[in-house]
């Protein structure tokens, strides 16, 4: 079994790296010694992530739901650097709101982006990672461990980018390559500060069971993912009580029908209210807009921020 090269002899490609989660782990790897290819869709907001990881840094401009794009770019960051060690797949986006009041463009973007994107990711990337005999880190959620009211768009895209992570970790171990998957409940980023703007999320969320109704610091659960590319460990937890939901997860759709069901009934009234301005965005292109604009930052939303 070949021993993990340390941080600072890796190439390290964070994808979703111009803010939030992926900003903050591209700067520390490379506090670390690594070498990070920074990617996402700002390409300024890169840029900027870049010079703060020193000179070794590169940032590079790619939609990881264009595969034909992806692979043209994982092909440039190998001939620039000579070798790919670990690949975080981090880009993601967010929408809340009932099924039957969300924009269908807006929903099937966030899967498109969420879960293909991650496919996509994986298809580019894994051909170099095999011949490093690397990593690949699928960013996950607490969203991929419990159902959510509101959230099921994101929900199913999370529960789908675990299980196809578990599924090609098989696929792959033979060629030397270890796949892992990073969970996180709410971290403290903008997606997830403005998710709270919205009054009906942030009371739902607020009526969650200690722990998963806090909102946790960037920095520690950052430190977190960093320690677990250095393991290459299998699962990666951002906050330690997430791995104790392991255990239990058999039990809590029933439990989340039963509690969340009241909670939505209660809030109906308002739900009417917010889905009637909603409809009147998407009537003036809005959700999709939306999505789409915020597929282009690399954020997320829901709970794994």
């Amino acid at each position: 079994m070949n021993a993990i090269p340390p941080l600072s002899e890796q190439v390290v490609v964070v994808t979703g790296a111009a803010r939030g989660v992926g900003a903050s782990l591209a700067r520390k790897l490379a506090r670390r010694g690594a070498r990070v290819a920074l990617l996402g869709l700002e390409p300024e907001e890169l840029k900027d992530v870049a010079t703060q990881c020193g000179p070794s840094a590169t940032s590079w401009e790619a939609d990881v739901t264009d595969l034909d794009a992806l692979s043209d770019v994982a092909r440039r960051i190998k001939e620039h650097y000579g070798r790919i060690d670990a690949v975080v797949a981090n880009a993601g986006i967010a929408i809340g709101g009932p099924l039957a009041d969300s924009d269908h463009r807006a929903f099937s973007r966030v899967i498109e982006v969420n879960l293909l994107g991650s496919v996509a990711t994986a298809r580019a990337f894994l051909p170099a990672l095999a011949e490093s005999r690397g990593y690949l880190l699928q960013i996950a959620s607490l969203a991929a461990l419990t159902p959510a009211p509101l959230m099921s768009a994101y929900c199913a895209s999370k529960s789908g980018v675990e299980a196809f992570a578990h599924s090609i970790r098989a696929e792959v171990a033979h060629q030397g390559v270890k796949v892992g998957v990073g969970y996180l409940s709410w971290t403290d980023t903008d997606m997830v500060r403005g998710a709270d703007q919205d009054a009906v999320l942030k009371q739902m969320r607020s009526r969650l069971p200690w722990p998963a109704n806090k909102t946790y610091p960037l920095e520690p659960a950052v430190d977190r993912i960093v320690a677990g590319i250095a393991r290459r460990s299998a699962h990666v937890y951002a906050q330690a009580w997430l791995r104790g939901m392991q255990p239990v997860r058999w039990m809590l759709p029933s439990l989340i029908a039963l509690v969340g069901s009241r909670d939505v009934a209660r809030l109906a009234p308002q739900l009417a209210a917010t889905a009637a301005s909603r409809l009147r965005a998407v009537g003036a292109g809005g959700a999709a807009d939306t999505a789409a604009d915020t597929a282009a930052r690399g954020g997320r939303s829901g709970p794994a921020r």
